[in-house]
């Protein structure tokens, strides 16, 4: 395998470990210290996986989990002496794909680090085929100010373009595609990470939470005790 796994941990003993069970299985590895040098790594010459401490010195693994969500989907597992319900929601809540607890199985985390790349590498072909099929539809779809430039995945809210990472794209463009009704968590949840997904409904409330910040006042609304609409614009 030619992926690339970044293995952000300040401890040498458990990134020796995890080096070694991940290149024998034929991964590259890079060991980080800490997420200011993850952050470098990520904007010069990002990794394919995420390895991530949540207890690093300076940046948190929760903080720069967060920054990374803000700009790509890409997969990320943490790793945490952490075993609180609460620290474990809130990892998925910030958008890691998975939560391993210390200590753990280093074939455990190899098992993991396949599953994440396997469906990553599904996402990516679902997103292409997407693509390649609304080059011969319409390019757009939209309600109020909300546009969405389909076969180039762009993004324009009030006559500004915002950069999106591709869930947000596929999240807008299911709502968008069908203002007003009301989708739940569960079907959004498996249409926009797929079937397979192994991780927390909650993951939907984060990509809305993004999406909110990125577009301010987009009427995208909470059906409480269920899911999301995007409510049309000058409805009556």
């Amino acid at each position: 395998m030619n992926a690339r796994i970044a293995i952000v941990e300040d401890d040498p003993h458990i990134q020796e470990i995890v080096e070694a069970y991940l290149q024998k299985e034929g991964y590259q590895t890079v060991r980080l210290q800490n997420a200011e040098e993850a952050w470098d790594m990520w904007r010069a010459n990002p990794p394919d996986v995420w390895v991530l401490d949540i207890m690093l010195p300076g940046m948190n693994g929760y903080e720069f989990c967060s920054r990374i969500r803000q700009e790509s989907d890409m997969p990320i597992i943490i790793i945490s002496a952490r075993d609180e319900e609460v620290d474990k929601v809130m990892g998925l809540e910030l958008g890691s794909d998975d939560y391993l607890t210390k200590p753990f199985s280093p074939r455990e985390l190899v098992a993991r680090v396949n599953r994440v790349l396997k469906r990553w590498e599904k996402f990516q072909q679902h997103t292409i085929h997407e693509e390649e099929g609304e080059q011969s539809g319409s390019d757009e779809v939209s309600s109020g100010d909300l546009t969405l430039h389909t076969s180039e995945r762009r993004v324009v809210w009030q006559h500004s373009e915002v950069d999106v990472t591709s869930k947000e794209f596929n999240l807008l463009e299911i709502l968008v595609s069908q203002a007003n009704r009301a989708f739940s968590r569960e079907e959004l949840l498996e249409k926009v990470w797929g079937e397979d997904y192994f991780g927390s409904d909650r993951a939907v409330d984060d990509l809305v939470k993004r999406l909110r910040k990125k577009l301010p006042d987009v009427p995208i609304e909470t059906v409480w005790g269920y899911g999301y609409r995007l409510r049309e614009h000058d409805e009556t």
